[in-house]
């Protein structure tokens, strides 16, 4: 019975190393997606503008946005060293919208350097999960666009950064679990957040994003089949971001 007893738990420490080996791979998967994503954002704000974050807004918050996802140094400075490299390719940034089950509306924006192969590959995933890829304007006016600021929550207390953020010129200021977020209009977003940067070192994002103006609600395999595209659209190399008015019901 003892060496049964020992057996049993040798081969349950086994699986627990599986699975641990397992959730790493995904972990290391994910981060290495989103720094292909941050390294794309650098390459090309340095490509477009300064190659002096002080001197350009975008490359600053895509900085940033890569120090609060703890990318390493020298992965920053070799996504701008890129950008000298990139006279022969010109990176566009494309909207694509389209539909997924029970008419969720999916906004996708994506950094392209081939708009056909982009598209292509974005038809045949929205095909092959039950969803269709539309024209321009088709899902837009299911959401509006807003500049949307994120700061970890221990960066700056509460009240601190509502004060700062009223006085800057924001719309609304909310403090959530793990960080601030801090709206406005998207055309005010670098000017905002250049005030806030006398108070506030690090920021998490600083985004034009697109706001659903409701919610269309699923569940069952429906959600399931809806969760799905909007993963492997995210997943996509060319792609940045994706939005939907997708809510999973109870």
């Amino acid at each position: 019975m003892g060496a049964f007893l020992k057996i049993q738990n040798s081969m349950a420490g086994h699986s627990h190393w599986a699975g641990i080996k397992h959730k790493k791979g995904r972990a290391d998967k994910e981060r290495s997606k989103i720094f292909s994503k941050l390294s794309r954002e650098i390459t090309v704000a340095a490509k477009l503008g300064d190659k002096d974050p002080l001197m350009n807004p975008r490359l600053r918050s895509a900085i940033q946005a890569a120090r609060s996802s703890n990318m390493p140094k020298d992965n920053i400075e070799r996504a701008i060293d890129k950008s000298k490299s990139l006279n022969q390719s010109n990176f566009e940034k494309i909207r694509y919208e389209g539909f997924g089950k029970d008419k969720v509306a999916i906004i996708v924006e994506a950094l392209t350097d081939n708009k056909n192969r982009t598209a292509s590959k974005l038809r045949t995933i929205f095909q092959k999960n039950g969803g269709n890829l539309g024209t321009q304007g088709s899902a837009a006016h299911n959401f509006k666009q807003i500049g949307v600021i994120r700061i970890d929550i221990n960066e700056i207390k509460d009240d601190k950064i509502f004060e700062l953020a009223i006085e800057a010129g924001a719309d609304e200021c909310f403090s959530l679990e793990n960080f601030h977020e801090i709206h406005c209009g998207s055309e005010d977003i670098y000017s905002i957040k250049k005030k806030i940067e006398s108070d506030v070192e690090n920021f998490i994002s600083t985004e034009i994003e697109w706001l659903p103006l409701n919610k269309v609600f699923s569940k069952g395999e429906n959600a399931e089949e809806i969760k799905k595209l909007l993963e492997l659209l995210d997943d996509e190399d060319d792609v940045q971001r994706v939005y939907s008015n997708f809510r999973e019901e109870d």
